[in-house]
């Protein structure tokens, strides 16, 4: 009995995974990152680049919305680039807490992400999350182009580690993540193997 030609793709949902940029990565705006991805769906993804500092940090970011920040390990946090797309916006990366927010989404594996002001006058005050990663913009991506650029050889998957976004330096975090995968950055190529 032969299978169908017309067999179901089985989909594969890539949320509370790292993208990889491969050495190849075309688009300027993603090489050398490491994204976390909040949702992915047939409708397409969200996520979180985590690697890519700004030269804002979080006191002057709570000033310029009016919140008081006086905690001082945490003024000096920076905020992160997060991607292209609503650069105006903050997205707050955080462990799941008790206290909920006005606008979060629960990503499988235990983490949040927060796009209301609520989550940071909770930090202001000392009570937010203990563990949290804030970005300016986003990543995303329509229905099956991700797939598409993994296709390319354009990302490298892996299941996130909470410790590589909260844990380890931003300017570790690439090697890190890869090593998730037993790989090195000196061991990857550009370009995709064809038989």
């Amino acid at each position: 009995m032969s299978k169908s030609p017309e067999r179901a793709i089985e989909r594969i949902n890539l949320t509370n995974q790292f993208l990889i940029a491969m050495p190849g990565m075309a688009d300027p705006t993603f090489s050398g990152t490491v994204v976390y991805l909040c949702d992915h769906s047939e409708r397409g993804a969200l996520g979180l680049v985590i690697n890519r500092p700004t030269d804002i940090d979080l006191k002057s970011l709570f000033d310029r919305i009016d919140l008081s920040l006086e905690i001082e390990p945490l003024q000096h946090l920076p905020v992160y680039f997060g991607g292209p797309v609503q650069t105006e916006r903050g997205f707050v990366l955080h462990d799941s807490t008790e206290q909920h927010y006005t606008s979060s989404i629960s990503i499988p594996g235990g983490l949040e992400m927060t796009t209301s002001k609520d989550v940071l006058e909770a930090v202001a005050q000392g009570s937010g999350p203990a563990r949290f990663l804030l970005t300016l913009g986003h990543a995303g991506w329509g229905a099956g182009q991700l797939e598409e650029e993994i296709s390319r050889n354009g990302w490298l998957t892996v299941e996130a580690e909470p410790a590589v976004m909260f844990d380890t330096p931003a300017e570790q975090r690439f090697e890190a993540a890869l090593s998730l995968l037993g790989v090195t950055l000196s061991m990857l190529s550009g370009e995709a193997g064809h038989a």
